[in-house]
C-alpha cells in the first residue's frame, strides 16, 4: 500500500509539475466566429482567433503606427506604385514548410481573385505580385493606394501554408487552416470552442507563455462574467458596460478598456434580392425617420454605461477624419412621422435581424420600442452573428444590426460598405459619386485632403442614409489578477505576445 500510495503521489507531483508549464488560457467570445479563412472571414472574434493563429505581412502598435511582423521593412518607389517588401527568412507554417516570398504571393493571389474574397476590395489596388526572391516580395500598384499597408495588417496580409488551398474543396482552408503564427489550430467544435496548442518552432515562441489557447463563444454576457468569476474562463471581451463598476471593485477581477476604431450600425437592404423589392427602407425618407425615432443618448446611458458614444459616421473622434459637420442626431419622433408622411405612409412593418446576444438583444428591443412611437413597428429576428452576416450577404433582410471592429486606415471604415461593388455592401447601395470620392481618397496621401473627400461622400450618404450610425465601439475587457501583461489595443485584438499568468 505504501508503494501504490508513493506511485499516486508521484504521479500527482508530476501533473501539478507538468500544470505549471503547461497552461491553458480560456478566452469568452461574444459570439462564435465564422469561418477560420482570412480571405473568406469578416467577424470580429475570428480576427481575435486569427491573431494568434495567423501571422501578417505587418501589424500595427498600441498607437496605430505600422510595424514590422512577416516583413522586416519596406520601401515604395518614387511614385508609389511599387511596394518593395524584405521578409523574414525564419519563418515557418504549422505544417513544417518554409515561409517566404513565394508563399507570400500565392496568399496575396488568392485573396485577390478568390470567388468569394471579401479581401478583393481590400487589394484592389495590386496589379501583380512578384517573388524576385525567396526573401523580397513586390507588390505593382495600378495606382498609388494610401490605404495598402494598413490593409496587410489585417486579414489581407495574413500568411497560410500554400500547401493548405485546394481548388476541389476550397473550403478546406476554413476548416483547419495552416498559418504561421505562435498558436496552431487543434480542433473547432462550432458553437462550443475553437482550441490552438503553441507552435514551438515560431520564430519568437519564447515570448509566447501559454501551451494551449481555448476560445469559448458564450454570447450571454451575464454567463460570460460568471465563467470568469468561477475560474471557467481567463479573459473576456466586449464585458457588459453595466457590469464594469462591479468587475472594478471586485479584487479577484482586472477591468481594462480601450476607445475602438469601429462602430455599430443600422444597415438598410435597397437592393439585395428579393427582399429588398418590398422593403419600405428602400425610401429613404422612410430611413431617416428611423434614423430620428432612435435615441442614441438613452442606448448609451441604459445599456452602454456611458462607454457608447453616440455615432453618426464611422470614423471615431480619435481618428483625424472624423468630422464635426456631421454631429449625432436628436431624437425627432414628430419630424420621423413627418418624413413618414411625406412618403405617403403613416406606419410601416418591417423585420430587425441582429445577433443574438445580450447586449445587442437589448439594443434591438430598444429600438423597437423607440421605433414603434414614430409608427414604425420592427419586429425582431434575433439569429447567431455568424449566420447574421451570412444572410445578410444574401440578402435575406430588410434592416439589421451589424457591427464592425474598425480599421485603422479610415478606408477600411467605410469603402468596403458603401462603394457599389464593396465586398460588405450588404444592402446593395450604389452612387457613382460616392464612389468617386472614395476612390480618389484611396491614391491621396495627404491627410487634410482626404478628410476634404471624405466629407464630400459623407454629405451625399448623411441624406441617402444607406446605414445610421448608433455608437462608437469600445473595448472593454475584463480578466481575472493572474493575467499580467495583457494591453488593450484600439483595433480589439487580443495580442497574446509578452501576457502570462503571475505566479
Amino acid at each position: 500500500m505504501k508503494k501504490l500510495g508513493f506511485v499516486i503521489g508521484a504521479a500527482m507531483m508530476a501533473l501539478a509539475a507538468g500544470s505549471a508549464v503547461a497552461q491553458e488560457l480560456r478566452v469568452g467570445l461574444q459570439e462564435d466566429p465564422d469561418v477560420l479563412d482570412p480571405a473568406r472571414a469578416r467577424t470580429y472574434v475570428g480576427r481575435i482567433v486569427f491573431t494568434s493563429l495567423c501571422d501578417k505581412l505587418v501589424d500595427i502598435d498600441p498607437k496605430l503606427h505600422i510595424v514590422p511582423q512577416l516583413a522586416t521593412s519596406w520601401t515604395w518607389n518614387a511614385d508609389n506604385t511599387e511596394l518593395t517588401m524584405k521578409l523574414r527568412g525564419d519563418a515557418l507554417f504549422h505544417d513544417g514548410s518554409k515561409f517566404d516570398a513565394a508563399a507570400a504571393k500565392a496568399n496575396l493571389d488568392r485573396a485577390r481573385t478568390l470567388p468569394d474574397s471579401f479581401r478583393k476590395g481590400e487589394l484592389a489596388s495590386v496589379q501583380d505580385v512578384q517573388a524576385p526572391d525567396a526573401q523580397t516580395l513586390v507588390l505593382k500598384l495600378k495606382q498609388p493606394d494610401a490605404t495598402l499597408l494598413y490593409q496587410l495588417t489585417d486579414r489581407a496580409g495574413m500568411m497560410l501554408s500554400p500547401a493548405a488551398f485546394s481548388d476541389k474543396d476550397p473550403n478546406a482552408v476554413g476548416r483547419k487552416p495552416i498559418c504561421s503564427g505562435p498558436y496552431k489550430f487543434v480542433e473547432r467544435v462550432q458553437n462550443d470552442r475553437i482550441v490552438l496548442e503553441k507552435f514551438d518552432k515560431y520564430y519568437d515562441a519564447k515570448d509566447y507563455h501559454f501551451s494551449k489557447i481555448t476560445y469559448l463563444p458564450i454570447p450571454d454576457t451575464t454567463v460570460r462574467l460568471q465563467n470568469l468569476r468561477s475560474g471557467g474562463l481567463d479573459i473576456l471581451e466586449r464585458l457588459n458596460p453595466s457590469d464594469a463598476p462591479d468587475v472594478k471593485k471586485d479584487s479577484n477581477l482586472h477591468f481594462s478598456s480601450v476607445a475602438g476604431l469601429g462602430f455599430q450600425e443600422i444597415v438598410f437592404n435597397q437592393n439585395n434580392g428579393e427582399r429588398a423589392k418590398n422593403n419600405p427602407f428602400r425610401d429613404e425618407r422612410v430611413r431617416q425617420a428611423l434614423s430620428l425615432s432612435i435615441d442614441r443618448d438613452a442606448i448609451n446611458e441604459v445599456i452602454g454605461g456611458g462607454l457608447y458614444e453616440p455615432a453618426n459616421q464611422a470614423f471615431p473622434p480619435a481618428s483625424p477624419y472624423h468630422s464635426d459637420k456631421f454631429p449625432v442626431p436628436k431624437r425627432d419622433v414628430a419630424k420621423a412621422k413627418a418624413l413618414l408622411k411625406q412618403a405617403g405612409l403613416t406606419q410601416v412593418k418591417a423585420e430587425l435581424a441582429f445577433g443574438n446576444n445580450t447586449t445587442t438583444a437589448a439594443i434591438a428591443e430598444m429600438m423597437q420600442a423607440m421605433a414603434r412611437e414614430a409608427g414604425i413597428e420592427l419586429s425582431l429576428r434575433p439569429t447567431d452573428y455568424a449566420a447574421l452576416l451570412t444572410q445578410m450577404r444574401g440578402g435575406n433582410f430588410e434592416v439589421a444590426l451589424r457591427g464592425w471592429s474598425g480599421r485603422p486606415d479610415p478606408d477600411g471604415n467605410v469603402y468596403p460598405f458603401v462603394t457599389c461593388k464593396g465586398a460588405l455592401n450588404d444592402g446593395e447601395y450604389c452612387n457613382p459619386k460616392v464612389d468617386g470620392f472614395l476612390n480618389d481618397a484611396r491614391k491621396v496621401p495627404d491627410e487634410a485632403k482626404r478628410k476634404a473627400l471624405y466629407e464630400q461622400a459623407e454629405t451625399i450618404m448623411q441624406k441617402e442614409m444607406p446605414d445610421a450610425f448608433l455608437y462608437f465601439q469600445p473595448w472593454p475587457f475584463a480578466m481575472q489578477k493572474k493575467v499580467k501583461g495583457f494591453l488593450p489595443y484600439p483595433d480589439g485584438m487580443i495580442r497574446l505576445k509578452g501576457v502570462a499568468f503571475s505566479n
